[in-house]
């Protein structure tokens, strides 16, 4: 048996043989196809990661959306420290947690309208599950469609896997979901008008962070006005978006008096250091669904853990500082670096980038172009590979990422929905100085056009696997 000390000790060659033997082979094939994949970190601190041989990382992708804090922030490790020095009590269902009370009640004065009525599962498909469960029992079983937009992501459980807008997941789910266009106030009619009077919950995300789109205010209020018309419980899906990433609290908060029935909310919640989410309520939504001595244990017990002590104590310290320290102000502020830096980049090398979009900071840069020898590597990649009619966009956009890591210690990540973009998403904590390295950075890479890095990026890494 390995100890925690035999663990640390570890270098890279020795987890890939243990990843290949017990976790999933294809996964280190898969991600040593980029240089991050093939060092280990040592630590890691604010918006960098110190490597096992002293590299310093500039970490851009913000933990694909958990570390709005950035890592290792220090009053969230002082936190966890004095629960634990304190031998505090994690979980037991039969004494109340005043972590747990303490934290719905900052969700709910942080939150508009009545947004009050919290649950704190562990996962943000937990959420997901448990928001549009909720919509099902307020209507008491008696409707059987969910509707979710054609480019969602919300997931990858069987049931949010089902919500989620991807061909990939082909897994049962639950039944009766239906699909509308994201931001097509009129497809979302036509999908009502298609299930009358059977709808229960329509899940949307105002932002979508895999795709770098976002609905306009005139189609979120739509939305509302539809299904207050149709008695139809709407749910925001913020569990990257939230906690200040995109420039306001959460992305629909930046429209007074816009209120959903239910927001999920994950990842930045747990301050970079918990597995803790949470979906909350309108009042009367919850109440007619949980709220009477038959429901109740479901509703709030349902998880073994559910409203863990620790993990509630790190997200309410979380949310404090994201509020204190004012993350929507930081996020905006990387937003006016970043915002017409890429402008410039993507007039600059309009054969490469085929547009930039984003807000705060959370940036998709869409590479485009590439050398006309992809169009054969394509034809001779395997199987999958080959079926993938994004696979140039991807290898293009791999090789530029690449490139950011090897040359400037920079990192960065593409999204696997959509089109696949390049992601600029820096934690709160960074500073513009490190946005403005960054369009540097990009510069420099894009000036030595594609079609040579991608040639160094296949001899490197995609040959070899292949």
């Amino acid at each position: 048996m390995y100890t925690l000390d035999d663990a640390e000790r570890l270098d890279v060659d020795q987890v890939h043989a243990l990843y290949r033997r017990y976790v999933n082979k294809s996964q280190v094939s898969l991600m040593t196809s980029f240089g991050f994949g093939r060092e280990l970190v040592r630590s890691a601190e604010g918006a960098h990661l110190t490597l096992t041989d002293g590299r310093r990382i500039l970490d851009l992708t913000g933990g694909v959306g958990v570390l709005n804090h950035g890592h290792n922030h220090p009053r969230i490790l002082a936190a966890r420290e004095r629960f634990a020095r304190d031998k505090r009590m994690e979980v037991h269902k039969t004494y109340f947690s005043p972590y747990l009370a303490a934290l719905g009640h900052n969700l709910a004065e942080i939150l508009p309208g009545d947004l009050n009525m919290a649950f704190l599962p562990n996962s943000g498909a937990e959420a997901v599950e448990g928001a549009v469960k909720l919509a099902y029992k307020y209507h008491n079983g008696r409707r059987n469609t969910v509707l979710r937009a054609d480019c969602a992501f919300h997931g990858k459980l069987l049931g949010s896997g089902g919500l989620t807008g991807q061909a990939q997941f082909g897994f049962p789910t639950i039944p009766g979901v239906d699909t509308f266009r994201y931001g097509d106030l009129d497809s979302v009619r036509r999908a009502v008008a298609a299930h009358k009077g059977d709808v229960y919950a329509l899940l949307i995300e105002p932002f979508s962070a895999s795709t770098i789109q976002w609905c306009s205010e005139e189609f979120l209020r739509g939305l509302r006005e539809i299904c207050d018309r149709e008695k139809i419980v709407l749910i925001f899906d913020e569990i990257y978006t939230g906690w200040g990433k995109t420039g306001s609290l959460f992305h629909f908060m930046r429209y007074p008096g816009l209120v959903p029935d239910v927001l999920t909310t994950s990842k930045s919640f747990g301050g970079g250091k918990s597995s803790v989410s949470a979906y909350i309520a309108r009042e009367p939504v919850f109440r007619k669904a949980y709220d009477n001595l038959g429901d109740a244990l479901m509703n709030s017990t349902s998880t073994t853990y559910y409203g863990f002590g620790e993990e509630c104590a790190t997200a309410l310290e979380a949310v404090n500082i994201a509020v204190e320290d004012d993350y929507p102000a930081r996020a905006r502020a990387l937003g006016a670096v970043l915002e017409p830096g890429l402008e410039r980049l993507a007039k600059q090398y309009p054969d490469e980038i085929g547009r930039i979009a984003g807000a705060g900071a959370l940036w998709g840069v869409f590479i485009e172009g590439g050398p006309k020898i992809l169009d054969l590597v394509a034809k001779l990649a395997p199987g999958g590979m080959a079926r993938d009619p994004r696979f140039k966009t991807k290898l293009v956009t791999c090789a530029v990422i690449n490139a950011l890591y090897q040359d400037h210690d920079i990192y960065t990540y593409y999204t696997l929905n959509g089109n696949n973009p390049l992601i600029i998403g820096p934690s709160l904590v960074t500073e513009p100085e490190e946005a403005e390295r960054v369009i540097g950075a990009l510069d420099d890479v894009l000036s030595r056009g594609l079609t040579g890095l991608v040639a160094r990026f296949i001899k490197q890494k995609v040959s070899s696997q292949w």
